[in-house]
């Protein structure tokens, strides 16, 4: 469960999607739940049959992007029909500043399932933004079973930020596929150096240094350009430091570049550059390292641990210490072997390998002994609750209390045995064959198998992210009888 999913952009984004591609094909059954996106609404299914329920909710800006609006206890008839019918065992939320994930997490203890969290991100501890969600995870991940983080630097400040016991938080990094990534020296220009910078231009990432590092770099060495692709509110920002150094022969904006095409911009470098001010774990770095650059990066948060010192040039977050960086960097190019960083990379980070652990946490909650990995009964988030402040406490046992009380409602007026189950998606067959769909309401369309659509209804597929839907009146294939006549393989 998260705000942050596709088709929206960004690292969270993209590491549930491909930990769900990946616990899929050890068997397990993973659905995602997510806040609408426009007219992304309803249920759509992806790759490998992994299923999306978009939730229509209201949604406002923070910093981190937009997310869904704080409803406390207005989601839980959809949470509680979605686990009920995809009988869910295990909810994991992702991303400390996702309401979403927050609720149904809380909703997940209320069912007596187990609850499951990643932090993506380092937050501080003293401005009023990092209080106001701390206050938040207190209450939020108290009572969660489990909490993963992606980095060592990442679990410290969660474990200082919410309180909790650190032995009940893991390290599991992020990964990238290196089988995607790989590098093309011939891309390259033959006689100048390249440096790619790929991130959000939001301040986080530092576009503030990035203003004052390009100038200077491109003034020392007449043989460098520069390629940025990323879109923000800061790109105003560099535009205006272009036009002010007239800089735009040698300084390329690229704009919002599509997750498919990041790598044809990468392989056009020889130097990554990351000025970012705060990372968790940074998978941009892992990506153009993969891709053969060599990575010059701020020595912020978990950045260290990311990738071994023959691969990154590690800085201080200030000017000088990256304008010296990327000059060691621009004299070791010549040296660099691209196949070696690519195999490093590869050798080190696995979607696989990160599935992997998960599973184990997984298979340790599933097979925990009752009060060994979180709290169970009422009474048990009470006592826990209690504790963290003296009105804070007392306000989220009130908190608890009523949605248990709704609970025990829905569970009134809405009986288990009145909601169906949903068919479950044959991944061993659709692994087995070629896609060849073949009925849904009818045939298909020409581009599927199907010369004309039957009458009043228009089918569609959607090539970006493999779903099928009916266009016509909005309707998905979520039924028993529609997934028994539509056959996926």
């Amino acid at each position: 469960v998260s705000d942050f999913f596709f088709p929206g952009m960004g690292g969270v984004e993209a590491h549930i999607y491909m930990l769900s591609q990946c616990l899929i094909k050890r068997k397990h059954k993973v659905i995602v739940i997510s806040r609408a996106y426009g007219n992304r609404t309803g249920v759509r299914y992806m790759t490998n049959g992994l299923k999306v329920y978009y939730i229509p909710l209201a949604v406002f800006q923070l910093p981190s992007g937009r997310v869904s609006f704080p409803t406390l206890f207005g989601s839980f008839p959809v949470f509680r029909n979605i686990v009920l019918r995809e009988r869910v065992q295990i909810v994991h939320g992702h991303q400390a500043c996702s309401s979403l994930s927050h609720e149904c997490m809380m909703h997940g203890k209320s069912m007596g399932l187990k609850v499951c969290f990643t932090d993506h991100s380092l937050m501080g501890l003293a401005d009023a933004s990092s209080i106001h969600v701390n206050k938040i995870l207190q209450f939020s991940l108290r009572c969660v079973d489990h909490c993963i983080c992606v980095s060592h630097i990442s679990k410290e400040n969660l474990v200082l930020r919410a309180g909790l016991n650190a032995a009940k938080v893991s390290v599991i990094p992020n990964a990238v596929d290196a089988s995607i990534l790989t590098p093309n020296p011939r891309k390259r220009s033959p006689d100048r150096i390249t440096i790619v910078i790929m991130s959000r231009l939001v301040y986080r990432k530092g576009t503030v240094l990035l203003v004052e590092v390009l100038p200077e770099i491109l003034k020392r060495h007449s043989n460098v350009d520069v390629i940025i692709g990323g879109d923000g509110p800061d790109r105003q920002m560099i535009e205006e430091m272009i036009d002010k150094y007239q800089l735009s022969g040698r300084i390329q904006m690229l704009g919002f570049v599509l997750p498919a095409k990041v790598r044809d911009v990468l392989v056009q470098g020889h130097i990554f550059l990351n000025c970012s001010l705060t990372e968790a774990f940074c998978i941009a770095i892992l990506e153009a390292a993969s891709c053969g650059l060599l990575v010059v990066s701020t020595n912020v948060g978990g950045v260290p641990e990311v990738l071994p010192g023959d691969m990154v040039v590690l800085a201080d977050p200030v000017t000088s210490s990256l304008i010296a960086a990327l000059d060691k960097a621009i004299t070791q190019v010549p040296f660099v072997n691209p196949d070696r960083l690519h195999e490093g990379v590869a050798n080190m980070y696995s979607w696989h390998n990160v599935a992997s652990r998960t599973d184990k946490v997984y298979d340790c909650l599933l097979r925990a002994v009752p009060n060994q990995s979180g709290p169970v009964t009422l009474l048990d988030r009470y006592k826990i609750l209690y504790q963290t402040g003296a009105v804070f406490g007392k306000l989220l046992c009130i908190m608890v209390t009523v949605d248990a009380l709704l609970f025990s409602l829905l569970c009134w007026f809405f009986p288990e045995s009145q909601i169906d189950i949903a068919p479950d998606f044959n991944y061993e067959h659709y692994a087995m064959e070629k896609v060849t769909p073949s009925r849904f309401g009818g045939e298909l369309s020409s581009s599927v198998g199907r010369s004309e659509p039957s009458p009043g209804e228009e089918v569609g597929v959607d090539p970006d992210l493999h779903e099928f839907k009916s266009l016509s009146g909005g309707g998905l294939l979520d039924s028993d009888e529609d997934f028994d006549d539509f056959e996926i393989t």
